[in-house]
């Protein structure tokens, strides 16, 4: 269960994210902030495991507040995810060299965010995966994903192969079983089984023993 901090200056707005948050399975909402400096106290009071960091706010910016928790030897580092309406390339440039993996525009839905979570997630279990001792290739691997062909825009490797392998271990299943199985969105779940369907990894059928509408089935394909 991810422990999570939102971060905005619009109450409104804090509270539109944090029912986005709420409404993930695998996240539980520890509080808000709405100000540089209480979103560094936040930090150090709640230790959220993913921020969710407004860049423009009052006091000093989110940005300024990350470097502040970053240069803070005593805190656990959060994951961040950067939700803002700022587009301009200075401020993404310097939210990545900060170690910012993810970034949102506002205005974004609830699935946009639930996708990037589930991003975070499946990283988080690839590094516990390989946890210990690395030797190069290990770390190569962590560091440097292997190249492939480029993911539909959404999409991420990490959640990929998280997906890919519930199907393998389930051998058929809706995406709401492989949601049930990560403890992942259903929808971010539907995404990346439609994607692995078309690449020929697994079958689409329909399930007609459901209540109401027929359901989709993926099956992993037979070589």
């Amino acid at each position: 269960m991810l422990r999570v901090l939102v971060v905005d200056d619009i109450p409104a707005v804090a509270s539109l994210h944090g029912r986005f948050v709420s409404a993930h399975p695998q996240c539980e909402l520890v509080g808000t902030a709405g100000t540089g400096p209480d979103a560094v106290s936040a930090v150090a009071e709640l230790h959220p495991d993913l921020v969710l960091l407004d860049v423009h706010l009052p006091g000093f910016s989110g940005l300024d507040a990350l470097r502040s928790v970053r240069a803070d030897g005593s805190l656990v580092q959060p994951e961040v995810i950067a939700v803002t309406a700022a587009r301009d390339v200075d401020t993404v440039r310097t939210a990545r060299l900060m170690g910012v993996q993810h970034y949102l525009v506002k205005p974004f839905t609830a699935g946009e965010l639930h996708a990037r979570i589930d991003d975070v997630l499946a990283e988080r279990r690839a590094s516990a995966a390989v946890a210990g001792s690395l030797d190069q290739q290990g770390v190569d691997a962590v560091l440097r994903p292997v190249t492939k062909r480029p993911l539909p825009k959404g999409l991420s490797r990490p959640t990929l192969d998280l997906v890919r392998t519930a199907l393998a271990e389930l051998g058929s299943a809706s995406a709401a079983e492989v949601a049930d199985h990560l403890g992942l969105s259903r929808v971010s779940c539907r995404r990346y089984l439609e994607h692995l369907a078309d690449d020929g990894e697994c079958v689409r059928s329909l399930d007609y023993t459901t209540a109401g509408r027929p359901s989709t089935r993926y099956t992993v394909a037979v070589a």
